[in-house]
């Protein structure tokens, strides 16, 4: 694996004097910063950036790259995708004296809001084990998430890539589709950019990048849909749900801001008790009874089929719709238990990814990465250990895959370089943020993209003769 972040960061800190916001709510649900592009920078830019560092850190052999998939939910060309990122890649290797991608690689590109990476992924999966065993694939996944100003979303923005390395002699984990979970069912306008025209009284308002969501039906779609694919997950390896969630060394989890996987996971284990043995249960009603509720109630609303589709109207949206298993987390969360089974399994690369921000597709593979070389770094033997990995993607889907750690994986995780992609780092103003945000070149910011590729110019001409209007071109500053 391979991580890019754009150099310019907004240190939350900061960010909540500017904007009256409350910093220790802000630390302790969100983080502590996130990153922005940079005036010559796109999702194709980074995307390329991380594949190069994963080609080199890795001693990939170009010429065996049969499978290169970008997931995505911020491509700016509605026609080409992965192809850019070939490419892009192919001019910084010809520069470096190496052999150029293979003629013969596929290039999809996947969109499904947060979850097209994971779709790529799984693609990537099923070309090794089908036509594709003689070659390697990459997947890379390149997102910006932005949100309008003074909204809940603002400081759960973010930028950067994460690209993966798949092979069938796997170095760091392995993955068998047969074990995954997956779950998908319409949620109408849980998170949504529609293309049409949006009316505003800025050009931001009406920017294709910033979402149409609501915030409290997105959080009940994503834990709805997440005890989907982890029932799904159960159902196909005939698992306990508690005993396997017990047996695994770490979770990792789709991770728009901090506090989101903390409650998705602290209720899929509370859905699992309910589903356990007379101890699970009796665990399941200790909590409830501080809650000052029965746990036949409790289950019995674990146990409902919600039809969140019919929240979707104005009158309902701010409905909760697991009232009772909300009430119930609150006091799980003040338990032992909760800070060892739910907290304890996400704690491997936690606080690199309150840095971070909200990579969307690239979320997931990010903290992946940072729990791979943090466990390293800490001297955490992973060998044989099951990790969980839940994708998720508004709209709605999720999948559950579990990954088996595989001897020798610190080698391929000291590779990682987690430090490299925290470097340079570059705090911006408010007034530079406001530029970035507005697509202006800030004052005063001089950015050092040696060894990047960049946005070289932007084509202007649309006539009978010539046309390349709105096309990126693209360089290598080697």
């Amino acid at each position: 694996m391979a991580v890019y972040l754009p150099p310019c960061r907004v240190d939350l800190r900061k960010w909540c004097e500017w904007s009256g916001s409350d910093w220790e709510k802000i630390r302790q649900v969100v983080g502590t910063g996130f990153r922005m592009l940079g005036p010559r920078q796109s999702v194709y830019t980074m995307a390329a950036n991380a594949c190069l560092r994963l080609i080199e850190n890795y001693q990939v052999d170009p010429a065996k790259v049969r499978y290169l998939a970008l997931g995505t939910e911020s491509s700016t060309d509605n026609s080409a995708g992965a192809i850019i990122v070939k490419g892009m890649l192919d001019i910084a290797l010809r520069a470096k004296g190496l052999p150029v991608l293979a003629r013969n690689c596929e290039v999809p590109e996947f969109k499904h809001a947060c979850l097209g990476g994971i779709y790529a992924l799984r693609g990537a999966l099923r070309f090794l084990q089908s036509d594709g065993s003689d070659g390697v694939a990459i997947v890379v996944c390149a997102d910006k998430a932005l949100y309008g100003r003074g909204t809940t979303g603002e400081p759960t923005q973010g930028a950067g890539a994460v690209a993966m390395l798949l092979e069938t002699r796997p170095r760091l984990a392995s993955i068998d589709l047969r074990l995954a979970g997956t779950a998908s069912e319409y949620r109408g306008i849980d998170f949504r950019k529609p293309l049409g025209a949006r009316p505003g009284s800025s050009a931001e308002a009406a920017s294709l990048d910033i979402p149409v969501y609501n915030g409290r039906y997105s959080t009940n779609c994503y834990i709805d849909e997440i005890r989907r694919a982890l029932d799904d997950l159960y159902g196909r390896a005939s698992l306990s749900p508690a005993a396997y969630l017990r047996s695994l060394e770490a979770v990792f989890m789709h991770r728009p801001y901090q506090r989101m996987p903390e409650t998705g996971f602290g209720l899929a284990w509370l859905f699992a008790l309910a589903r356990g043995d007379a101890a699970d249960r009796a665990e399941l009603a200790g909590y409830s009874r501080g809650a000052g509720l029965a746990v036949e109630d409790v289950i019995a609303e674990m146990n409902a089929a919600p039809e969140l589709e019919q929240l979707a109207v104005q009158a309902r949206i701010h409905e909760e719709v697991f009232p009772l298993s909300t009430t119930v987390l609150k006091v799980f969360r003040q338990s032992e238990a909760y800070d060892q089974q739910v907290l304890g399994k996400m704690t491997l690369g936690s606080e690199w990814m309150r840095e971070v921000g909200n990579l969307y597709t690239g979320a997931l593979p990010a903290w992946l990465a940072a729990g791979f070389a943090d466990a390293r770094q800490r001297g955490i033997e992973l060998v044989g250990s099951e990790l969980l990995a839940i994708g998720y993607g508004s709209g709605d889907a999720a999948d559950a895959i579990p990954l088996r750690v595989v001897a020798g994986w610190q080698d391929a995780a000291a590779r990682i370089g987690i430090e490299t992609a925290l470097q340079p780092s570059m705090d911006i103003t408010a007034d530079q943020y406001l530029a970035l945000r507005e697509g202006r070149q800030p004052d005063e910011l001089c950015i050092d993209h040696a060894g990047e590729f960049i946005i070289d110019h932007i084509g202007s001409r649309s006539d009978r003769s010539f046309q390349d209007i709105g096309v990126e071109y693209y360089r290598y500053l080697g």
